[in-house]
């Protein structure tokens, strides 16, 4: 099974493709977890990945796709894509991948939240720099404050979860990424939506029955 999850930042992608992925045995693959996974390892994407950051610019989708396709063809089960594809020129890039290893998109699922939702859990998020975990000071904070519950490193608030920036974000992902709703309504796999303001369960619930359907 290929699931994508989409929606804005935020929404609540992350945890609920976590989730979902534990309970149905699925590998959850972000450009994050991704780009973390290739620098730790020195592989030669990992390393041209960090060439770009270094510099303070963008990992081009060439690179970014590379990584995708190095995963696919690493994992056997199924994979749950979160925060990727970003835009319609990566969900085309995507498409080619799977086709060229023979694995059709089964399902896409946009998860939907007002504003005024998104932003308080973004100003409330803190990530672990080195294992990637994410919590929230309002919805579900670490069991020790400002510490990581996975690996005990310090948990970060990075800049771009600040209030003052988290409406600019919103904006970025409405101008980028939002069109990728309309690409994947006319895609072939099934597509789904799933109000994601209520209770982390709930969404999940919803999720999965998406999923079946």
């Amino acid at each position: 099974m290929i699931v994508i999850l989409l929606g804005p930042p935020g929404v609540g992608k992350g945890t609920q493709g976590v989730l979902l992925c534990e309970a149905m045995g699925l590998t959850h693959l972000s450009t994050g977890d991704l780009l973390r996974k290739a620098r730790r390892e020195g592989t030669p994407l990992g390393r041209e990945a960090q060439g770009y950051m270094d510099r303070g610019e963008l990992v081009p989708d060439s690179v970014i796709i590379g990584m995708v396709r190095e995963a696919l063809s690493e994992v056997e089960g199924g994979v749950v894509f979160d925060g990727f594809p970003r835009t319609v020129a990566q969900a085309e890039a995507l498409d080619e991948v799977l086709v060229e290893l023979g694995r059709p998109l089964d399902h896409v699922v946009l998860f939907e939240a007002d504003d005024d939702v998104l932003v308080k859990r973004l100003s409330g998020r803190r990530s672990c720099p080195e294992c990637g975990a994410v919590y929230n000071v309002h919805f579900n904070p670490p069991q020790v404050e400002g510490r990581c519950d996975r690996c005990g490193s310090e948990l970060t608030h990075r800049a771009d979860d600040r209030p003052e920036t988290v409406q600019n974000r919103l904006e970025v992902y409405r101008e980028q990424t939002e069109p990728l709703v309309s690409f994947y309504r006319g895609h072939a796999a099934p597509f789904a939506t799933v109000a994601a303001t209520r209770a982390v369960d709930d969404v999940q619930a919803d999720l999965r029955a998406a999923l079946e359907g």
